[in-house]
């Protein structure tokens, strides 16, 4: 009997060995999240047509270039993995069980070679909107500041009662008992420490929280804590290896989840007498992360908002609120825009452009429609609205200068339709990998008509029409006009299964 592989053996499978660079970052997403109320793992929820795990896996390696990187994964592991797939310098550690996120850089940490780590990153899998410019400052930040940890944060805008995150802790003028600060003004601000949201409603109403810091000691009420601390731990950290491999063993589950906290990282260093630096990225929204679908909805929005400001200068897009570009498609709006010709592109509401689709000059995409495959736009085709294009992975759709495709058709498979030619309404092209569809130049094809892995001569004019593996050709009367192929359709088959419903009545009768 072939013995089962085990979880941690497809993971390693799946790993690659680490480059020689100094950089680690550890990408935590062990946890599968309850109240997104999916069987679908939380990081492989999508925000803008891409799973969260690999919008933050693309900001790191895109943004701290050449980093290893280790992905924590333990509910739903091979799921996440899988769908990551084998990468350069990326490793996948397994958390069989959850006791926190400090302990998921533990595990991290403890899977990962280490030999010429000089810094570590750690961030969450559900920040689907950091980006790499963001990742690129806070590592440039960090090495600048020559701090031992540094701890990116935001500043929280929402409903007070809404804000849900860890407040960051900063020396402060007064001391508990009322005294100035002997510090000078510009040595105030200090990180002293942080507390959870979950802590603090744990507090009673009348209880201080205290911090100590350096020679002095700071106090906190719970009603300031919960309504005036806006300043929160955005989940993005920063530290130097060796600190972190001799400090990251201190830290104790006593909070009220019963938990090892990342975040206690932070007041540990400060006991140790180690420096902590922030950052705060320009837009705070890049840190969200989501918990349910509700902050998940909301993400999608602000990627979709990025997405308009880009092109709304650019392009035509109906609809603000309501389309799809792919971002590989929007990089390659920008890059053609860079020739300075107007685009003269229409995106209409509704509208979906996947990834490897081929925009062009004049292109007209209506309400509706949907492109989703490899798809090559020539210049000024016409897409109507709710038309389908779309195809396999290995086949491809390519419309010619002038195409016109009008309203509600569908084209799919491996379909070829050379310039000028017009589909209008209920028509439907499908090619198969052996039997591609090719469609001349200067072609009409209208009415209820469907070709299925057919050839048709330039100037050919199709009404009513149902083909299968068929030529069709151009025939012209002695005026040169194109004569029409109507109402053509294969030999029936399967007749003695039809009757008529007054046979089917008589019958019963």
């Amino acid at each position: 009997m072939k013995k089962e592989i085990s979880i941690e053996e497809k993971l390693s499978e799946l790993s690659s060995k680490f480059s020689k660079n100094d950089t680690l970052v550890i990408i935590l997403a062990a946890g599968h999240g309850k109240r997104i109320r999916s069987s679908t793992s939380k990081m492989l929820h999508t925000i803008w047509g891409v799973p969260s795990i690999e919008r933050v896996r693309l900001a790191v390696e895109n943004g701290i270039s050449k980093s290893n990187v280790t992905i924590v994964v333990g509910i739903k592991a091979l799921d996440v993995a899988n769908a990551i797939g084998k990468k350069p310098h990326t490793h996948f550690a397994y958390q069989e069980e959850q006791n926190g996120t400090g302990h998921a850089v533990k595990i991290g940490l403890e899977k990962s070679n280490l030999d010429n780590i000089k810094y570590c990153y750690v961030l969450y899998a559900d920040m689907g909107l950091i980006d790499a410019d963001t990742m690129r400052e806070f590592s440039e930040e960090f090495k600048k500041s020559k701090t031992d940890m540094i701890v990116m944060t935001a500043l929280y805008d929402g409903p007070k009662g809404s804000n849900y995150y860890g407040r960051i802790l900063r020396s402060r003028g007064l001391t508990y008992n009322g005294t100035p600060s002997l510090y000078k003004k510009k040595e105030l601000g200090e990180v002293v420490g942080v507390i959870e949201y979950k802590d603090i409603l744990a507090m009673k109403d009348d209880e201080k929280l205290y911090k100590e810091y350096r020679d002095e000691k700071y106090s906190y009420e719970k009603d300031e804590l919960l309504e005036d601390f806006n300043e929160y731990v955005a989940g993005i950290y920063g530290f130097k290896m060796e600190p972190l491999r001799n400090l990251i063993e201190e830290l104790k589950a006593n909070n009220a989840q019963n938990e090892l906290y990342l975040t206690d990282l932070i007041e540990i260093f400060i006991d140790n007498n180690l420096s902590i630096s922030t950052y705060m990225p320009k837009d705070h929204r890049v840190v969200l992360g989501f918990n349910d679908k509700t902050v998940l909805k909301e993400m999608e929005g602000i990627a979709r908002h990025n997405i308009y400001n880009k092109l709304k200068n650019i392009i035509t897009i109906a609809d603000a609120d309501d389309f799809f570009i792919d971002e590989s498609i929007v990089n390659q709006i920008l890059e053609i825009d860079k020739d300075e010709k107007p685009l003269d592109i229409y995106i209409g509401k509704g509208a979906y452009i996947g990834r490897n689709v081929k925009i062009n000059y004049g292109v007209i995409i209506s309400n509706g429609a949907k492109l989703d495959g490899n798809i090559e736009l020539g210049e000024n085709v016409y897409i109507g609205d709710n038309v389908l294009l779309t195809c396999l992975d290995k086949q491809k759709v390519v419309l010619e200068d002038n195409v016109k495709v009008y309203e509600s058709n569908q084209i799919k498979g491996n379909v070829h339709i050379k310039k000028d030619t017009i589909l209008e309404r209920g028509v439907n092209v499908t090619g198969s990998d052996k039997h591609p569809v090719i469609i001349g130049q200067n072609v009409l094809i209208k009415g209820v008509s469907y070709l299925y892995g057919s050839i048709v001569d330039d100037y050919a004019y199709i009404e009513h029409c149902i083909f299968y593996y068929s030529h069709i050709k151009a025939i012209f009367d002695d005026n040169g006009k194109v004569l029409k192929c109507r109402f053509i359709r294969p030999k029936e088959e399967g007749l003695e299964s039809v009757s008529t419903v007054e046979n089917v009545k008589k019958k019963k009768s």
